[in-house]
């Protein structure tokens, strides 16, 4: 059997006062990342070398200057920004916000290029962040102007797999952004990825209701009769298996999830508070949709314990395997969709071996 080559798998380094740094290091301790992709963080070298000595890390690593010198077999480090930045863990800065912009931009750019195979990015904090260069809600709107497509923040574990109609808005909000059209397309994208992403040939998908209760029959709000029951109804039409809308807390409660191979959830907490409560620790934030692979651990920045060698690395070692499995299965769907003949072509070679 032929030997798979090493995923080249990017790490922007997010806020540099938070965990993203120790976790990802502390992931790279476990002997079988390296076997199955060879890691880059966009960062300096200065910074990794002091991130390591903070939490008394065995690591060694490889500093390199451009990413034609990558070396498999080793953590390797693409320096993107200076080494001047003082760390101070716990607290947020306007510095450790350029910074971890500029980490992710570095990253970004080498994944649209085709330099990196797929991105693991570590938390960053979405106030600090915020410039005229860069004002987005979090990496996925981002992420989403720079590669295309229709993303969908997909929050996935061993048992559970959440997605979001609308993720990073005010609740007040929610109501009117939620459409037939958006509906339609985020689970259309989840269905994609659940096929080419996760190998499920059949994905059935359940969808929450906007309201408490699915709304009662309109007794408490009518989003849920006038929009997402015939939403729901055109895309089974469709051939894909959606159902719902189902009540969250009842869903949730009685296991009804286990039934399906994803779920979307109409808004943030909705979705999270449940997905969390299940999966904290093991969970993987994946962005479904875009042309390229990115996941990130499922937690924030987590300034109360930053500096502290506290933090707990399953979720990012998790965010790295996920990003790698991904990756190969998304690359292999694509070589058999490529290699699959046309209609004309299979009466071609039909009559051919006639």
């Amino acid at each position: 059997m032929k030997q798979q080559n090493p995923v080249k798998l990017g790490i922007s380094v997010g806020d540099l006062n938070g965990i993203g740094c120790e976790v990802a290091l502390k992931s790279l301790q476990d002997a079988r990342i390296l076997s199955s992709c060879t890691p880059i963080f966009f960062a300096s070298t200065k910074t990794i070398a002091f991130q390591k000595q903070a939490f008394d890390l065995d690591l060694k690593f490889h500093g390199i200057k451009s990413l034609d010198r990558v070396e498999h077999g080793k953590i390797n480090v693409l320096s993107v920004f200076e080494d001047d930045f003082e760390v101070a863990f716990g607290t947020s800065s306007a510095e450790a916000g350029r910074l971890a912009v500029a980490s992710l931009e570095a990253a970004t750019k080498a994944l649209k290029e085709g330099q990196i195979d797929a991105l693991v990015t570590a938390p960053i904090n979405k106030s600090n962040v915020q410039s005229e260069r860069f004002s987005f809600p979090g990496h996925t709107d981002y992420l989403a102007k720079e590669l295309g497509g229709e993303a969908l923040m997909f929050m996935i574990s061993e048992g559970l797999r959440v997605g979001l109609l609308t993720d990073h808005i005010a609740v007040s909000e929610v109501s009117n952004a939620i459409t037939t059209k958006r509906i339609r397309d985020k689970v259309k994208t989840m269905n994609q990825s659940l096929i080419q992403d996760f190998g499920i040939v059949r994905p059935r998908i359940a969808l929450l209701g906007i309201n408490p209760h699915s709304g009662d029959d309109g007794t408490i709000g009518s989003e849920d009769d006038t929009i997402m029951r015939p939403a729901i109804a055109s895309l089974f039409e469709e051939g894909i298996l959606a159902f719902g809308p189902y009540a969250a807390d009842g869903f949730f409660g009685s296991s009804t999830y286990t039934q399906f191979d994803g779920v979307i959830a109409a808004y943030h907490d909705q979705g999270l508070v449940a997905f969390k409560t299940l999966s904290f620790g093991q969970g993987v934030n994946y962005t479904a949709g875009l042309s390229r692979v990115r996941t990130s651990p499922d937690h924030g920045t987590a300034y109360a314990i930053a500096g502290k060698g506290e933090a707990d690395p399953s979720s990012f070692t998790q965010a790295l395997f996920a990003a790698v499995d991904i990756y190969r299965r998304r690359t292999a769907y694509q070589a058999l969709e490529a290699n699959k003949l046309k209609p004309n072509q299979k009466k071609a070679a039909k009559e051919h071996n006639a």
